[in-house]
C-alpha cells in the first residue's frame, strides 16, 4: 500500500511539475517588462534575413537542436571553455550554421539597447521568437509564440548523445525520439517539414545514391531523375563543405512542397522518405500534400508543443547577459 501511494504521489508530482513549467509560458509574458520586445526581435531578424536567406533554416535548426537537448533553454548557443565542451561542439551540432547563432546574438543586443529591457529577456525566448519570425519571412504560417522561458545553467556535449534525430532513422526511431518530448507522430511529421527550407552536406545522404546495399547501390525509393541530379551535385569525391537544398522544388519557401516531394520519391534523407514509404505515416503525407492549410495548423500546434519542452524557471535557470556564456 505504501509503495502504491508513493508511485501515485510521484505520478502526481510529474504532472504538476510539467504543468507548472508550461503554465509560466504565456503570450503576453513581457507586456510589463519589455512591451516592444517582439517588434525589436522581428526588426533584427528581418535585417539578418535580408542579408542572407541561410538565416531561415539556420535559426529553425538551432531551435530544434536546442529543444531536443535539455529543453528549450538556449543551451546550444553557449560556447565551450577549457573546462567544458558545450553542446554546440558535439559532432551532431558542428553543422549548425553560424548565421543562426548570429541572429540570436544580434537580436539580444537590440533588445538590451533598450534600458528597460536590458537583461530582462532570455536568450531562449529570443530564439523562440526568431524561429517564429524566420518561418513567417519565408512564407510559412504566422503564429503567436509563448514566452517566459529562462536560460539553462548547463551545456555539455555529452548530453547531445542519442537525443537528436538522425537522417537514417526509420519511423519507429523517429516516433520514439519525438515521443520522449511529448510529441506525437503527427507532430513529428509536421516538424520534419522544416526541411522544406533546409540544406544538407552530401555526406549525410551519399550512401543513398552510391552504396545503399549490395543489391541496390542506389536507394530504390528515390526518384531516378532526382538521383541523377543529386549525383551531379554530389560526386563521390565531393568537397565536404558543399551543401545542397533539401527541397528541390521550392527551397526558399516554407510550404507543403515537402510532402509533395516525398510522394515523388524526392525525400533527401531516409528519415524523410520513410514518412511516405511507411504505411502508418503515408496518409498524413498524402493529406498535407493536398491541404496546405491543414498542414499549417498542424505545424503551428507541433512547434508550439516543442517550445514547451524542458522549460526552465527562475528556480533552475536565469537570464544570460551574454547568450554565448553563463553569467
Amino acid at each position: 500500500m505504501v509503495r502504491l501511494l508513493t508511485i501515485i504521489s510521484l505520478f502526481i508530482c510529474i504532472i504538476l511539475c510539467s504543468s507548472s513549467t508550461s503554465a509560466q509560458l504565456r503570450r503576453n509574458y513581457y507586456a510589463n517588462i519589455c512591451p516592444n520586445v517582439e517588434k525589436i526581435v522581428l526588426e533584427a531578424v528581418t535585417l539578418k534575413f535580408q542579408q542572407t536567406f541561410v538565416t531561415v533554416p539556420s535559426v529553425i535548426r538551432l531551435f530544434l537542436h536546442d529543444c531536443f537537448v535539455q529543453g528549450c533553454d538556449a543551451s546550444v548557443i553557449v560556447a565551450s571553455t577549457s573546462r567544458n565542451k558545450a553542446e554546440k561542439d558535439h559532432p551532431d551540432n558542428l553543422s549548425l550554421a553560424g548565421d543562426g547563432f548570429d541572429t540570436v546574438i544580434k537580436a539580444k543586443a537590440a533588445v538590451d539597447k533598450i534600458p528597460s529591457c536590458r537583461n530582462r529577456v532570455s536568450c531562449a525566448d529570443i530564439l523562440a521568437m526568431a524561429t517564429r519570425d524566420v518561418i513567417a519571412l519565408a512564407g510559412g504560417p504566422p503564429y503567436t509564440v509563448e514566452l517566459g522561458r529562462f536560460d539553462g545553467l548547463r551545456s555539455n556535449a555529452a548530453d547531445v548523445n542519442g537525443n537528436l534525430p538522425q537522417p537514417t532513422f526509420n519511423l519507429n526511431q523517429l516516433n520514439a525520439m519525438f515521443g520522449r518530448n511529448n510529441l506525437t507522430q503527427d507532430d513529428m511529421i509536421a516538424l520534419s517539414a522544416c526541411h522544406t527550407v533546409g540544406f544538407s552536406h552530401c555526406s549525410k545522404f551519399s550512401n543513398r545514391i552510391y552504396s545503399f546495399s549490395r543489391q541496390n547501390p542506389v536507394d530504390p525509393t528515390l526518384d531516378k531523375e532526382y538521383v541523377a541530379q543529386l549525383q551531379s551535385m554530389c560526386p563521390k569525391k565531393v568537397d565536404p563543405t558543399i551543401a545542397i537544398d533539401m527541397d528541390p522544388t521550392t527551397p526558399r519557401i516554407f510550404d507543403n512542397a515537402y510532402f509533395k516531394n516525398l510522394k515523388n520519391g524526392k525525400g533527401l534523407f531516409t528519415s524523410d522518405q520513410v514518412l511516405f514509404t511507411d504505411r502508418r505515416s503515408r496518409p498524413t503525407v498524402n493529406t498535407w500534400a493536398k491541404k496546405p492549410l491543414t498542414f499549417n495548423n498542424a505545424f503551428i500546434q507541433a512547434i508550439t508543443k516543442l517550445g514547451r519542452v524542458g522549460v526552465k524557471t527562475a528556480k533552475n535557470g536565469n537570464i544570460r547577459f551574454d547568450c554565448g556564456r553563463f553569467n
